[in-house]
């Protein structure tokens, strides 16, 4: 092969050209700026699916951000209340084991008039 006749540099062209096209796809297919054949980019217009996605996207984000403030107060609930309710029900526990009947009468019987 002669490497300076005029197949290897229209080679050297054709191979450039598909990398060229090649990358494009990708960036297309993942949503990328694409490139123009002078280097510069080109930005895609919004359409009404990627706005609507952009909306609902923006929606669960502030979701997400209010169940996190939520579960932040529980867990400050749950554990600066834990200790204590604790000993409360171990004290409970206490006072009414020294009782005999610790239970309260239900009167099923009785039909209570309101």
């Amino acid at each position: 092969m002669d490497w300076g006749g005029p197949g290897f540099v229209i080679a050297i062209i054709a191979v450039s050209y598909g990398a060229w096209l090649l990358n494009n796809l990708i960036r297309a297919k993942h949503g990328y700026e694409l490139e123009d054949e002078w280097g510069g980019k080109s930005k895609r217009g919004d359409t009404a699916e990627t706005k609507r996605l952009k909306t609902e996207n923006r929606d669960l984000n502030d979701k997400l951000d209010a169940m996190q403030d939520r579960m932040v107060v529980l867990e400050k609930i749950v554990t600066d209340r834990g200790y204590s309710l604790a000993d409360e029900i171990e004290a409970l526990r206490d006072t009414s084991s020294k009782r005999a009947d610790s239970g309260v009468p239900l009167n099923l019987d009785k039909k209570e008039k309101a």
